[in-house]
This record gives structure tokens, sequence and C-alpha cells, in this order.
């Protein structure tokens, strides 16, 4: 396991991160996974085993559960670990119970606290735009639950670039705390992020940790171009994140041809093209089982060459768009020669 500096912090981070999400399984977040306290202990054992220093949930992951079932499963191993949890979402019924107002942000940090049976979290991140509540509002309760001990470093998830640098000027121009990282959707077939956000997360020093790094297992090479996947696989019963699905398909065709070629699976190319990309400082990996995660960390061990690369770059690459054509086009004669 490699290990990569979070964002413009002191921090390392295993460049995989396991992701909690498949624990719990209550309401809505059944479909992700349906995992109890016996396989979460099971599949976070293997993962620390494999140099996994780094783990993820939210506190709206199966109404809480999943931050009860990773707190417990860690247990003792807690100091050893980077702890990362989200706020945003819905935790009651109340019409305060959700957003990032600074009522919800100081409940929602204490309950997490206390399912995760920790005195603080590594890394809190708000789980995506609340259009209702400041943006300063937002960022300084974020400041004083920084200055309170109860989190180490604050990052963000779901967010317009326009939406990330607001944040950061407000965050420099006040002396607070700033987002060190980005959690978001980022996969071979959807390279979206490249257009704006990832030219901001370089200029700007923030970690980016890349969630549903397989498309919601559309990438993972068990589906057909007609819709069907293994029984019970996520995919069927839910379709999500939204992907262009006939460009996914050829992007499959050629990573099954690497795949064939160098004796490993599908997933392990497509993660292993997020892990050659320097500005990628975790991907986040799921599981429902431990074969699931086993071929997964194993992703760490593939290497492609630069040829690779190249085809995996032009069958996955973006339509040019305005302003990034012209901006490219106007900025080709100063490269340096």
């Amino acid at each position: 396991m490699k290990y990569r500096m979070l964002g413009s912090t002191g921090l390392f981070v295993s460049e995989l991160c396991f992701g909690a999400m498949t624990f719990g399984g209550r309401g809505f977040w059944s479909a992700i996974g349906t995992l109890g306290e016996e396989d979460a202990d099971r599949l976070v054992f293997r993962a620390l085993d494999e140099g996994v220093n780094f783990f993820d949930t939210a506190d709206v992951y199966s109404e809480g559960e999943s931050e009860r079932l990773l707190g417990k499963a860690l247990g003792g191993q807690r100091k050893h670990i980077v702890l990362a949890t989200k706020v945003r979402g819905r935790s009651g019924p109340g019409p305060n119970n959700v957003g990032l107002s600074r009522g919800h942000i100081m409940a929602s940090i204490d309950a997490s606290l206390h399912r995760l049976d920790t005195d603080y979290i590594d890394l809190y991140q708000i789980h995506g735009f609340d259009a209702l509540t400041p943006l300063g509002e937002t960022l300084r309760a974020l400041e004083d639950v920084v200055r309170m001990g109860k989190v180490r470093y604050i990052g963000c998830s779901n967010l317009a670039a326009w939406q990330i640098m607001k944040s950061l000027g407000i965050s420099e121009r006040a002396g607070w705390s700033k987002f060190v990282s980005l959690q978001a959707y980022y996969t071979i077939a959807g390279r979206d992020l490249e257009r704006e956000i990832v030219p901001l997360l370089l200029d700007q020093g923030l970690g980016l940790m890349v969630w549903s790094p397989l498309a919601g297992g559309l990438l993972s090479g068990k589906y057909n171009r007609e819709g069907s996947g293994p029984e019970g696989s996520r995919r069927v019963n839910f379709d999500f994140p939204p992907v262009e699905k006939d460009r996914a398909f050829r992007i499959v065709d050629v990573m099954r041809d690497i795949a064939e070629r160098k004796h490993v699976s599908v997933p392990r190319i497509a993660l292993a093209w997020l892990l050659s990309k320097s500005h990628v400082t975790s991907v986040i990996i799921g599981a429902k089982s431990l074969e699931q995660l086993d071929d997964n960390l194993g992703a760490t061990e593939v290497t492609l060459d630069e040829s690779e690369l190249l085809q995996l770059d032009e069958v996955s690459a973006l339509t040019p768009e305005y302003p990034g054509w012209m901006i490219e086009r106007q900025n080709s004669e100063r490269a340096p020669r």
C-alpha cells in the first residue's frame, strides 16, 4: 500500500480508502449494501491488514448505522487511522434536521462522534451544497468544531468549482480553517471533473478523494449492453450514478483487453487508471464481500505502461467544450519548447 499527502496538509493517507456505505442496510441505503456487524468487522480487519489507514462514511448512510458499525469494527485501531465522515443529509423528520446550518452541524458532529465512539473526526466533510444556508454560516460552524477539538481537518463533497473557490476565499479572508480536500465522483467513464474542478484542485492544493470509481459497478465488466448483470448486483436495483452507457461499454472493451493481457480483473484496470493520475489522492472502495475487497486492493499492484494509458485516455476522452478548447488554442503558442 502506498500513502499520499492529503492536499497541502502533512497528513498521509492510503491511496485506497475503505468506504463503509455498504454497512447497515437501513432504509434507502439497503440498495447499496446490508452488511451486519460480523461482515463489517471482517472487511475492516482485512483492509487494516493490507495497510489501509483511511476510512470514510457519512451520518446518513443507513441512518447512522454505517458510522456505528465502522466505529465498533475499528475499536482499538482508531488511533492509527484517518477517519472521515460527512454532514448535510437528513437526520430526522424536523425542518432543521437537514442542511448545513450552524444548528444542524453542531448537532450532527456530536451524534457522529457518539456513533463512531471517538473523541474526534480526522476529516469532517460537507456532503454537498446547501442553497438555503449562507456559506459563511457553514464555514464558521466548521471552524468552531475544529477549535473545539472535535475535528482536525475539513473537506467538501459534490460541490461545483465556483462553490469550492468561494468557500476557500471566505475562509482565507476570515482566517478560518479551509477545505483540504474534495470528495467527488470520478471514473474513466465519467471524467467531467477534469474540465473545471481538477485545475482548481491543483491550483489551490486540495486533495481528491474519488467516490464510485467503478461507476456503481458498471465498470466491473459483469454487465452487458442490454443492461443485465449479476443477480443482486447494485446497478440492477440502483442505476446510479448516471453514465453514458454506450461510451462506458466501449471503455470496458478496451479495459478487458488490457486486463486479459495482464491476467487481472477489469475493475483493477479501472482503479489502476485512477491511481495513475497525479491529482488523485485516494480512491474509495466499497465491498460486499472479502473476494470483492481483495480484488480491489489488488489494483495497487497493477502498473499501466504508457501505451496502455494512452489507449485508455483516448477511448475515454472528453468531448471538447467551450471555454476549454479556446483556452487551449490561445495558449498553445505559449507552451515551453
